[in-house]
């Protein structure tokens, strides 16, 4: 499982990848396209930064995954949207955007998890490495 400090220096990476080629390099990962979002630290009440994937974007709506690839603990921005949905998102190197961050219900999980790993099947090896069940997360417009 990747550490605290591994997945920071890996973000740390990406942004200035996406800096560096002015966004030319690091707008898709393994064929799915990137994205930053802001959230509100739940303990500290600061900003907090994270690169992500988008495997399922429909419409308006961006889908991310809470995997921390497999690990049995859920990765902390996902605990920060919990408690502070209002987030923002800067799809692609994009405009940052604000948004609305909520779970999946259990239906829209069954719906949308083959899709998320028909976009990348190390989805279905980070599930099974866990006993949690991998949240989806949905990005909507806030307006």
């Amino acid at each position: 499982m990747p550490s605290d400090a591994q997945l920071k220096i890996q973000n740390a990476i990406h942004r200035a990848l996406l800096k560096v080629s002015g966004g030319r390099l690091g707008r898709t990962i393994v064929g799915m396209p990137t994205l930053e979002l802001t959230t509100i630290g739940r303990k500290s009440g600061e900003p907090r930064k994270v690169m992500l994937t988008a495997p399922v974007i429909d419409g308006e709506t961006i889908v991310i995954v809470a995997s921390r690839g497999g690990d049995p603990t859920h990765p902390a921005w996902f605990l920060n949207l919990r408690d502070h949905p209002d987030v923002e998102v800067a799809l692609q190197s994009g405009p940052k955007q604000p948004m609305a961050a909520r779970v999946a219900t259990v239906e829209e999980r069954a719906a949308l998890w083959p899709r998320v790993v028909a976009a990348y099947d190390g989805y279905a090896g980070y599930q099974r490495k866990t006993t949690r069940e991998i949240p989806l997360v949905l990005l909507t417009p806030n307006r």
